[in-house]
């Protein structure tokens, strides 16, 4: 590689002293939040912390929002990866299906990290709304395409389109046929109402005992959670046919 080549693939210094700069100020906001949860933010306590001014803290985020904006994606890429380790995981614990393994790896992060899931998933906070089709969008993405993947891998479209579900009306048809491209637009809309029934099923297991609604079970609340999703898991493979039109299908 020539001196031109090497100083094109390596990041400048100053491009090097930014990032690390910018990771330092979402360790120290991340910690922050953990110690006094997510609407007691502020970048005069982030810039206080670290040794800084507001002002050279606003060179790496102009305002807090867009430190807000980071944190949301930081927070969603790490539950991604921990759902996806989990799935990774899976084969070493014999009986339990990817689909459950990657509810409990989301279970698990919730649950060690419960001002950032409540930074998630919480009261929303104020006076913060996240870009449209932005960063904290995508993030997300990519934990609804992991789960997605493991409750219909192996189905084609057409048992999907043939599960046994209720009728979807004609305008909610309508609304998911002019969906921008995304995950659920590869969706029938039968999969859809599903994989959402599926969603909020875990969801709220999850939001029940990261805010203590379950804490009465005590130890026991990761194998409830468990038998809820393997159980939730038989009920919608059973309500996808194993053929369609009278040819076995999968």
């Amino acid at each position: 590689m020539s001196a031109d080549e090497h100083a094109t693939a390596m990041p400048s210094l100053r491009m090097r002293r930014r990032a690390a700069a910018t990771r330092e100020i979402l360790d120290a906001a991340e910690q922050h939040i953990t110690e006094n949860g997510p609407a007691a933010l502020s970048l005069r306590t982030v810039a206080r912390n670290l040794g800084m001014t507001v002002q050279a803290l606003y060179h790496y985020f102009p305002n807090r929002d867009a430190l807000v904006t980071a944190l949301i994606t930081k927070a969603y890429s790490d539950l991604a990866d921990a759902v996806q380790a989990a799935v990774d995981a899976a084969p070493e614990e014999p009986g339990v299906p990817r689909l459950v393994a990657a509810a409990e790896g989301y279970r698990r992060w919730a649950v060690a990290h419960p001002e950032l899931y409540q930074l998630l998933y919480g009261t929303p906070l104020r006076y913060y709304s996240a870009p449209i089709d932005g960063p904290t969008t995508q993030a997300m993405t990519r934990i609804s395409a992991i789960f997605q993947r493991e409750l219909f891998g192996g189905f084609t479209a057409a048992q999907l389109a043939a599960a046994e579900t209720a009728p979807v009306s004609a305008s909610l048809q309508e609304y998911l046929d002019n969906l921008p491209q995304n995950n659920l637009k590869e969706l029938p809309a039968a999969a859809v109402a599903m994989l959402m029934s599926a969603w909020g099923h875990m969801h709220g297991l999850v939001v029940l005992e990261v805010f203590g609604h379950t804490s009465f079970l005590g130890d026991h609340q990761a194998e409830i959670f468990r038998t809820a999703m393997c159980d939730m898991l038989a009920d919608i493979h059973r309500r996808i046919p194993a053929q369609v039109g009278g040819s076995a299908v999968g």
